[in-house]
């Protein structure tokens, strides 16, 4: 069995049930792109990696399953799922509900909530340069869970989260990530900041509904030639 990270040691908390501390853990990995769509969760394999028994793996399946995240396909078993193009206008539908909201009526960022923005700002553009698409893909939607975060509700950030998760999914079906995960859009974060440091929302606004609008309209270009 691998050695745990110190994310994942968290993860296993004795803070909330072992069920959902599971859940979180394999979300991450949805998100992290190191679980793609198609991959087959089974049963008996993360039973053995979690030291968790059947049962409490196919409660985890149906949390995951619930969320979106995995689905059942015939002779195959549950498998991380692919998104469909209704599935992520809903999926922008919610982004925007939540996001603009954050920005409009969300509280002011901190120095220490900005200084957190501009270090993951940073980690993008040096995973940029190093053509790392997968970590600019996972970063650039931590910037956005950063700005949901302003609406200072647990209950939202988790849900945002399973969101993050299902436009993971979307990114990790295009078979080079590069094609999607360009410079512009961390400009366009950048440009987002730099209007939330001067607690100009209006301006933070307009680049964020701009964003969002190019955003899925690129993402459902790559639903629609790789997902139907």
């Amino acid at each position: 069995m691998e050695r745990l990270t110190t994310r994942t040691a968290q993860a296993f908390s004795p803070a909330t049930p072992i069920a959902d501390r599971i859940s979180r853990q394999l979300r991450d990995d949805i998100i992290g792109g190191r679980l793609p769509p198609g991959t087959q969760l089974v049963e008996v394999d993360l039973s053995a990696k979690y030291e968790a028994s059947r049962n409490t793996i196919r409660e985890v399946l149906h949390q995951l399953g619930r969320e979106g995240l995995a689905t059942f396909v015939r002779h195959k078993g549950v498998v991380v799922r692919r998104m469909q193009s209704s599935e992520l206008r809903d999926i922008y539908a919610a982004r925007r509900a939540l996001e603009l909201h954050a920005i409009s009526r969300g509280r002011p960022l901190d120095a220490a909530a900005l200084d957190a923005m501009r270090t993951t700002l940073d980690m993008a553009e040096r995973a940029l340069a190093g053509k790392r698409w997968r970590d600019v893909g996972t970063l650039s939607l931590q910037i956005h869970q950063q700005i949901v975060a302003m609406l200072g509700s647990p209950l939202l950030d988790d849900f945002f989260q399973t969101l993050c998760a299902q436009l993971r999914l979307v990114f990790a079906s295009h078979p080079d990530e590069s094609q999607i995960q360009t410079s512009d859009w961390i400009r366009r974060e950048k440009r987002i900041y730099q209007y939330l440091g001067k607690d100009n929302r209006a301006g933070a606004l307009r680049e964020l509904e701009t964003y969002l609008d190019l955003s899925e309209r690129t993402l459902l270009n790559v639903v629609e030639q790789y997902n139907q």
